[in-house]
Order: structure tokens, then C-alpha cells, then sequence
């Protein structure tokens, strides 16, 4: 077989690893296709500014609904914070796999390193991905796969296993020094991305997650932007600290939402992910007060809030009270 004709998929984080992948096989004379799969969690910047720099076409995927999925009950658990690495790989692999078939790829590849991280990367876990991704046998790790069974791709003579590499360990001495071979210089610091191992992020999912069970797709995105309570009645609330946040905040606004705004001084935007009918009285009190104390209403001065559900407006006037009075309800 011709191996300029050869075509494989390679996962883009956007982090070096993944770059210096692409070259160990692009140096082959295999036809690298990008791919970059996104979700609440993570973004395709990085790995669209990298993908663009080393000049490879790069297809970027929505997995937002199965990741949440995944998420609720990952088979194999979670690492530090929220995130679930192992379950993780093996869904963004699975995808993968999926286009490899509709393109017509012999393989796919992730620049993951063996020993790099200690839950997902040890032998073992890798071989977890492997079984998770369905495409056993087609996945191969270019910069560690030495050290690591042959794979088909290998077997058929597509890839020569002597060019590939045998990196292992945490350190990252040998991929800088690779990188500085092959020019490498746009990509995202080491575990930049994931909004899952950052622990503020994580200490909100984790509280949605015992509260609302079935969350879904925007209520994990709305874990970005704002302040996060939660009311005695078990009702959420939500507070815009910038105008970038209120912005997104009313982007993510559904019909069956709770608005509140503060009617005569200046202040954040605030959502109630429920109707207003919905919303136990003292909740919906406690809401407004809260609101109120982080607008420019003078403290102690009645302050009016305004309440927008289903299309219907009404208000209530509370007296403001010092945002800190209200720190208990704050995730």
C-alpha cells in the first residue's frame, strides 16, 4: 500500500503532546485529520491556535450531551477533583473512532505519554481506554508506543514501529527538546484546559450533582458564569458578577426560567432555573434580598427587585442588607 494515501485521526488537545504526535506520524508520510471534541468542560481554542500553526485541518465535535452522560457515572471514577480521566479519553477515543470510520482512516492517534499522569496514563489505565473506545487494536500512542503493545496499523505495515517513540515518565525534557526540533511553539500549557481538575469548578459540579441528579447540558454550562447558591428550599440562584457574566447568563436563559433585577440602581443580572410558581416563597424572598445586596443600593434603603417568569413581570421591595449576611447560601 501506498503510505502517502494513508490517513489517520489524531486527538488535538491544543497541548504539546498531542502536536508532537501529529509530527512522529506526519513524518511517515500519513495524512494527519485533526480532531478536537468540546463540551461544557472544555473549549477548541487552544487547539485550534496549535492546529493552525503546524497547518493541519482540524474538525471540531460537540460531545456535550454524552460527556454529561458519562459524567453522572463514570466507570472509573474520578481523579482529584471532578474529573474523570479514564472515562474521559475513552469517550473522546470513541468518537474518534466513529469519524475514522465515516473518513475512511486506518487508525486513530493521542499524544498521550505512559507514566505521565498517574490515574489515567499508567499501563493499565491506558489499556481502560483501549476497551472503552470500541476500537481495539486502532489506537496508537505515537510518542510512547515502544514501550507499548504493537497495534494493527503496526502489524499491517502502515506505521513503521521503529520511527515511533519511547517516552515515558513525567518529566517533559524530551518534548521540549522535540519541540524545538520541529519548531513547535504555539500550544497550551499542561492540564491548561479542563475545567474539571480546577477546584472551584469542581466543588460547584460536585453540589449539582448531589442536588439535581438529572442535570443536563446548559446547567453544567451555567456552572461558569456567576455566583452559585443554593436557597433552604433546595431552589438555585445564580448571580452575574460582570457584565460579561450577565451576558452569558441571559444567553443561557430558557422560557422556564426566574429573572430578577434590581429595578432603580444599578446591579447583576440573577436566574432561577425554575417558574417563578415553582419556587418556594421563602426561597424567592432570600432571592431577592440577595440580589439586592449586590447592586448599588445604599444598605438599609428599600430596594426594589424586579421579577421576570413566563413572559409575566412583577417586583418585590426588600431592604438591603451587606452581600456577606448572605455568604452561607454561596457554593
Amino acid at each position: 500500500m501506498n503510505q502517502a494515501k494513508v490517513k489517520a485521526i489524531g486527538l488535538i488537545s491544543g497541548g504539546l503532546d498531542s502536536l508532537l504526535a501529529v509530527k512522529v506520524i506526519q513524518d511517515q508520510g500519513i495524512d494527519v485529520l485533526g480532531v478536537c471534541l468540546v463540551s461544557p468542560f472544555f473549549n477548541a481554542k487552544s487547539a485550534q491556535r496549535s492546529a493552525k500553526a503546524i497547518n493541519i485541518p482540524l474538525i471540531t465535535m460537540d460531545i456535550s450531551e454524552s460527556y454529561v452522560e458519562m459524567l453522572k457515572n463514570p466507570r472509573y471514577g474520578f481523579g482529584k477533583n471532578m474529573n474523570p480521566c479514564i472515562d474521559c479519553h475513552g469517550l473522546m477515543v470513541r468518537e474518534a473512532g466513529k469519524l475514522m470510520k465515516e473518513v475512511g482512516a486506518a487508525f486513530v492517534f493521542t499524544g498521550e505519554v505512559l507514566g505521565q499522569r498517574p490515574m489515567s496514563q499508567r499501563k493499565d489505565a491506558l489499556r481502560c481506554v483501549e476497551k472503552l473506545s470500541g476500537i481495539d487494536g486502532y489506537l496508537l500512542r505515537p510518542l510512547s508506543a515502544k514501550l507499548l503493545p504493537i497495534t494493527v496499523p503496526e502489524k499491517e505495515g502502515l506505521v513503521q514501529r521503529d520511527k515511533l517513540l519511547d517516552i515515558q515518565g513525567r518529566t517533559r525534557k524530551r518534548q521540549q527538546q522535540l519541540a524545538e526540533l520541529w519548531g513547535i511553539k504555539v500550544f497550551q500549557s499542561p492540564g491548561g484546559g479542563c475545567m474539571l481538575t480546577k477546584e472551584g469548578f469542581s466543588r460547584k459540579l460536585r453540589e449539582l450533582m448531589e442536588n439535581e441528579p438529572e442535570f443536563g447540558v446548559r446547567d453544567a454550562e451555567l456552572l461558569k458564569w456567576g455566583r452559585h447558591f443554593r436557597l433552604p428550599g433546595g431552589t438555585k440562584l445564580i448571580i452575574g458578577r460582570n457584565r460579561i457574566d450577565n451576558e452569558k447568563i441571559l444567553s443561557l436563559k430558557t422560557g422556564s426560567d426566574t429573572i430578577l433585577k434590581t429595578a432603580k440602581y444599578p446591579g447583576p443580572v440573577a436566574l432561577m432555573p425554575v417558574k417563578v410558581e415553582d419556587i418556594p416563597g421563602k426561597d424567592l424572598v432570600l432571592a431577592a434580598n440577595i440580589v439586592a445586596s449586590y447592586s448599588d443600593c445604599p444598605e438599609n434603603h428599600a430596594c426594589q427587585v424586579m421579577i421576570n417568569s413566563n413572559n409575566r413581570a412583577g417586583h418585590m421591595e426588600v431592604n438591603k442588607k451587606s452581600a456577606s449576611y448572605y455568604r452561607e447560601y454561596m457554593i
